[in-house]
């Protein structure tokens, strides 16, 4: 009894990661039929449960390696594959079925993301345990499938045709999938205690982002996520210069005594 206890899996947690990546499947199959905003809805949705099953592991204490592994398969799904699938067939396949150049164009930009998706999660499983845990070095996966999907969903939204979009959707392909394989520094928001008291002013602040995003939900993800993506690099490159200009005062200037 008890060695088939050992080679069990826990369920709450993984059922968590299975409706993710349901999600993710969900996605693509309403992107092929032409419903794009339901498309968008269901990466939405993916990113949730990939945020609550790691922590209902956590709180559980139901961690696993198998929960980790199978968490890393289902985000490749949802994050990976299926934001690059529905802006293709969003904006991008009526450019790609021409063919010539600028089909190869568009394989090569919705490629590009879905390769960065896969090595951000390897760099990412690679690095558990011995990277600071308060920063993401390059864009998070979900982050940039929250762009992708954000786009796609504000698109519909304002009643475009995803077809007009194209260079929008072309350029934000290729600049997600590169910051996600970036040493950008992105803040990972998980030294935020939720146990202790904080100041009412922080309680205000969450409830002003969820009204916020009710009263418009896809323009407000899309400028989220995108301010989100912009961040990492203007705060890497603002370290670099305040350790860069530490040094100098602390060294002098080159040719000194």
């Amino acid at each position: 009894m008890e060695q088939r206890q050992r080679r069990g899996i826990y369920l709450l947690p993984n059922l968590f990661t299975t409706a993710g990546l349901f999600a993710g499947f969900y996605a693509i199959l309403v992107a092929m039929s032409g419903r794009f905003e339901a498309a968008a809805i269901a990466i939405f949705i993916a990113m949730i449960m990939d945020g609550l099953d790691g922590r209902v592991a956590r709180m559980t204490n139901t961690m696993s390696a198998f929960g980790t592994e199978y968490d890393s398969l289902s985000d490749m799904v949802s994050f990976g594959l299926a934001p690059a699938l529905v802006v293709y067939q969003w904006a991008l396949a009526a450019l790609a079925s021409g063919g010539g150049a600028m089909a190869k164009l568009v394989w090569a930009a919705t490629f590009i993301y879905t390769a960065g998706a896969a090595l951000r999660l390897a760099r990412f499983n690679t690095q558990v345990g011995n990277a600071d845990k308060r920063y993401f070095q390059g864009l998070p996966s979900p982050a940039a499938a929250g762009l992708m999907a954000g786009l796609v969903w504000t698109g519909a939204d304002l009643g475009y045709d995803g077809t007009h979009l194209w260079l929008p959707a072309l350029l934000i392909s290729v600049l997600a999938g590169l910051l996600m394989v970036s040493n950008a520094r992105y803040h990972s928001f998980k030294d935020l205690d939720f146990r202790n008291r904080v100041p009412f002013v922080r309680i205000i602040a969450v409830v002003a982002v969820f009204v916020a995003i009710a009263l418009d939900p896809p323009k407000v993800l899309f400028a989220v996520f995108l301010f989100y993506a912009v961040l990492g690099p203007v705060f890497t490159l603002v370290s670099l210069r305040k350790v860069r200009a530490s040094r100098r005062s602390h060294g002098g200037p080159p040719g000194s005594p």
